[in-house]
């Protein structure tokens, strides 16, 4: 059941995960054996976390087994833009500039995922500075479309909808001002929500 866990959406996984039908270990052990597996060919991740992915798993499912009170994300495995600002790691935005970049506290919109029990796996690729409609940049290289590598997964959160396309981790967050996740979406065959501007705020401390 572990390694067909990466094909579970996130409703079906959080449930599963809340009434102990699966661990989150499991399922973050899935994406993580799935990351390992695509990545090298498409690339939809900068960056993994493990250890601490893993620790942070462990650490759900005790807090399931207290039966302590669970968000809902609780346990659910995840990836965040490399645009948004994720404490103890580099914010890189896909520019070589800021691969040293690290972020001393979260993004808000990080803080309300990791708030809702959602578990760090890893980062996606953007173009550089998130702004082309492509993922493509000098620090992190290319990410590829998953059906056809003659065409661009989109941008800037291609990385997001490749991962997600590809079931590395069931959501991947994303950033949208003029069609960062829409465009995406529709490149790799994902869903992508796109809220109202200033409706989920995107202040990253690092760009002060």
């Amino acid at each position: 059941m572990t390694n067909a866990l990466w094909r579970w959406n996130a409703l079906d996984l959080a449930r599963a995960i809340r009434n102990g039908d699966v661990s989150s270990r499991e399922a973050v052990q899935s994406c993580l054996d799935r990351a390992q597996e695509v990545n090298p060919a498409f690339n939809p991740l900068t960056e993994t976390y493990a250890e601490q992915a893993l620790r942070a798993a462990e650490a759900a499912d005790a807090a399931v087994r207290s039966k302590q009170e669970l968000g809902a994300l609780h346990g659910v495995p995840v990836t965040i833009k490399a645009n948004a600002d994720l404490a103890g790691t580099a914010t890189t935005n896909g520019v070589t500039a800021y691969q040293d970049l690290i972020a001393q506290e979260n993004n808000p919109a990080v803080d309300n995922w990791l708030r809702a029990g959602a578990i760090v796996i890893g980062r996606t690729n953007v173009p550089a500075f998130s702004w082309r409609w492509f993922s493509d940049n000098d620090l992190h290289g290319r990410t590829v479309n998953p059906f056809d590598v003659a065409r661009t997964p989109g941008g800037s959160s291609g990385g997001a909808a490749v991962a997600a396309a590809l079931g590395v981790g069931p959501l991947a967050h994303g950033s949208d001002q003029g069609g960062s996740i829409r465009y995406p979406a529709y490149a790799c065959g994902v869903a992508g929500l796109r809220p109202s501007q200033g409706r989920v705020p995107g202040y990253n401390a690092t760009q002060r």
